[in-house]
Protein backbone atom coordinates (compact mmCIF):
# COMPACT_ATOMS: atom_id res chain seq x y z
CA UNK A 1 0.00 0.00 0.00
CA UNK A 2 1.22 3.47 -0.83
CA UNK A 3 2.01 5.96 1.89
CA UNK A 4 -0.55 8.72 1.90
CA UNK A 5 0.44 12.16 3.10
CA UNK A 6 -1.96 14.58 4.72
CA UNK A 7 -2.09 18.31 5.23
CA UNK A 8 -3.89 20.20 7.91
CA UNK A 9 -6.76 22.44 6.90
CA UNK A 10 -8.26 24.13 9.93
CA UNK A 11 -9.22 21.37 12.39
CA UNK A 12 -9.08 18.62 9.74
CA UNK A 13 -6.38 16.55 8.12
CA UNK A 14 -7.04 16.09 4.42
CA UNK A 15 -5.22 13.63 2.14
CA UNK A 16 -2.89 15.01 -0.53
CA UNK A 17 -4.51 13.48 -3.58
CA UNK A 18 -3.21 13.62 -7.12
CA UNK A 19 -5.62 12.95 -9.97
CA UNK A 20 -4.51 10.18 -12.30
CA UNK A 21 -3.15 11.23 -15.67
CA UNK A 22 -5.72 11.28 -18.45
CA UNK A 23 -5.21 8.66 -21.14
CA UNK A 24 -3.78 9.86 -24.44
CA UNK A 25 -6.29 8.32 -26.80
CA UNK A 26 -7.96 9.44 -29.98
CA UNK A 27 -11.17 8.52 -31.71
CA UNK A 28 -10.29 4.82 -32.04
CA UNK A 29 -9.57 4.49 -28.31
CA UNK A 30 -12.86 6.17 -27.45
CA UNK A 31 -14.74 3.90 -29.86
CA UNK A 32 -13.11 0.84 -28.25
CA UNK A 33 -13.97 2.10 -24.75
CA UNK A 34 -17.62 2.66 -25.67
CA UNK A 35 -17.85 -0.76 -27.33
CA UNK A 36 -16.40 -2.48 -24.27
CA UNK A 37 -18.57 -0.48 -21.89
CA UNK A 38 -21.80 -1.23 -23.79
CA UNK A 39 -21.30 -4.76 -25.10
CA UNK A 40 -18.42 -6.34 -23.15
CA UNK A 41 -18.98 -4.92 -19.70
CA UNK A 42 -17.16 -7.70 -17.78
CA UNK A 43 -14.01 -7.10 -19.84
CA UNK A 44 -14.36 -3.33 -19.42
CA UNK A 45 -14.83 -3.67 -15.66
CA UNK A 46 -11.90 -6.06 -15.32
CA UNK A 47 -9.57 -3.73 -17.22
CA UNK A 48 -10.83 -0.74 -15.26
CA UNK A 49 -10.45 -2.37 -11.84
CA UNK A 50 -6.94 -3.66 -12.57
CA UNK A 51 -5.85 -0.25 -13.86
CA UNK A 52 -5.12 -1.58 -17.35
CA UNK A 53 -7.96 0.13 -19.22
CA UNK A 54 -6.05 3.27 -20.23
CA UNK A 55 -3.03 1.29 -21.43
CA UNK A 56 -5.33 -0.98 -23.45
CA UNK A 57 -7.12 1.98 -25.03
CA UNK A 58 -3.84 3.72 -25.86
CA UNK A 59 -2.55 0.51 -27.46
CA UNK A 60 -5.70 0.01 -29.55
CA UNK A 61 -5.62 3.66 -30.62
CA UNK A 62 -1.96 3.42 -31.67
CA UNK A 63 -2.55 0.20 -33.62
CA UNK A 64 -5.62 1.64 -35.33
CA UNK A 65 -3.80 4.80 -36.39
CA UNK A 66 -0.89 2.80 -37.80
CA UNK A 67 -3.27 0.46 -39.66
CA UNK A 68 -5.32 3.40 -40.95
CA UNK A 69 -2.27 5.17 -42.39
CA UNK A 70 -0.87 2.00 -43.95
CA UNK A 71 -4.15 0.88 -45.52
CA UNK A 72 -4.98 4.33 -46.93
CA UNK A 73 -1.61 4.37 -48.72
CA UNK A 74 -1.98 0.79 -49.95
CA UNK A 75 -5.54 1.21 -51.24
CA UNK A 76 -4.76 4.56 -52.88
CA UNK A 77 -1.72 3.11 -54.67
CA UNK A 78 -3.67 0.05 -55.80
CA UNK A 79 -6.55 2.14 -57.16
CA UNK A 80 -4.43 4.83 -58.80
CA UNK A 81 -5.41 7.68 -56.50
CA UNK A 82 -2.37 9.92 -56.94
CA UNK A 83 -1.35 13.54 -56.61
CA UNK A 84 -1.60 13.72 -60.41
CA UNK A 85 -5.29 12.78 -60.20
CA UNK A 86 -5.75 15.32 -57.44
CA UNK A 87 -4.29 18.06 -59.65
CA UNK A 88 -6.25 16.95 -62.70
CA UNK A 89 -9.68 16.23 -61.18
CA UNK A 90 -10.17 17.15 -57.52
CA UNK A 91 -13.77 15.96 -57.27
CA UNK A 92 -12.92 12.49 -58.51
CA UNK A 93 -9.92 12.35 -56.15
CA UNK A 94 -12.06 13.36 -53.15
CA UNK A 95 -14.73 10.79 -54.03
CA UNK A 96 -12.15 8.01 -54.34
CA UNK A 97 -10.31 8.97 -51.14
CA UNK A 98 -13.58 9.12 -49.20
CA UNK A 99 -14.56 5.66 -50.48
CA UNK A 100 -11.15 4.31 -49.48
CA UNK A 101 -11.43 5.95 -46.05
CA UNK A 102 -14.82 4.33 -45.42
CA UNK A 103 -13.50 0.88 -46.35
CA UNK A 104 -10.45 1.34 -44.12
CA UNK A 105 -12.64 2.43 -41.21
CA UNK A 106 -14.74 -0.73 -41.62
CA UNK A 107 -11.57 -2.84 -41.50
CA UNK A 108 -10.41 -1.10 -38.33
CA UNK A 109 -13.78 -1.49 -36.64
CA UNK A 110 -14.01 -5.18 -37.49
CA UNK A 111 -10.39 -6.08 -36.65
CA UNK A 112 -9.57 -3.85 -33.69
CA UNK A 113 -12.58 -2.10 -32.17
CA UNK A 114 -15.13 -4.95 -32.22
CA UNK A 115 -12.61 -7.73 -31.64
Amino acid sequence: MKNISFHRSGDYYLPDLIAPESPRIGIWGYCRREYLRKYKNPIYTGLFLTGKLNAHLEDVDRQANELFDRLIKEYAAREGVTEELKARNQLEWVAKINAIRERVEEVIFSELIYA
